[in-house]
């Protein structure tokens, strides 16, 4: 198993690092040239800037299994494909279930807002919010050992 963290804007990327260095699982950070992401024991990989570099970095080297960290619906859509299992940043699993709806409501908010109808409105995230993902990674990661096992 290993984690893929979509790195460009991921506020949780020390928080899931951390979990990860406890369970020695490997760490690849994957960004665009505009950032210069680096952490202590991961591999980071940094592709062009163009749109969907670093979604397409991570699902060319993801395996069943793999973990992949995102707030990208359409990156999660292709890691659930490929079997893997996609972590929101406000810890919870995207799944089967759930993707198809999100793209869904995705695509209302993109048609409203290009229509003029309303904006983001984005809740500022707090530490209570890294300490639910945390808790939340953690979780998922002992579950996950236990079935390898």
């Amino acid at each position: 198993m290993k984690i893929f963290i979509d790195a460009d804007g991921c506020p949780v990327r020390k928080q899931a690092v951390k979990t990860a260095v406890k369970y020695k699982i490997s760490v690849i950070l994957v960004c665009d040239t505009s950032h210069i992401i680096t952490e202590s024991g991961c591999e980071t990989i940094t592709v062009d800037k163009q749109s969907d570099s670093a979604d397409y970095a991570i699902i060319n080297r993801l395996n069943e299994n793999d973990i992949c960290i995102t707030q990208d619906y359409g990156l999660a859509a292709m890691v659930i494909a490929k079997k893997g299992f996609a972590v929101h940043q406000n810890g919870f699993l995207y799944t089967s279930e759930n993707i198809d709806r999100m793209l869904f409501e995705r695509h209302i908010s993109q048609k409203m807002r290009r229509a003029g109808k309303y904006g983001s409105k984005h809740k500022k995230r707090t530490s209570d919010d890294d300490m639910r993902f945390e808790a939340f990674f953690e979780k998922l990661i002992k579950e996950l050992s236990v079935k390898d096992v």
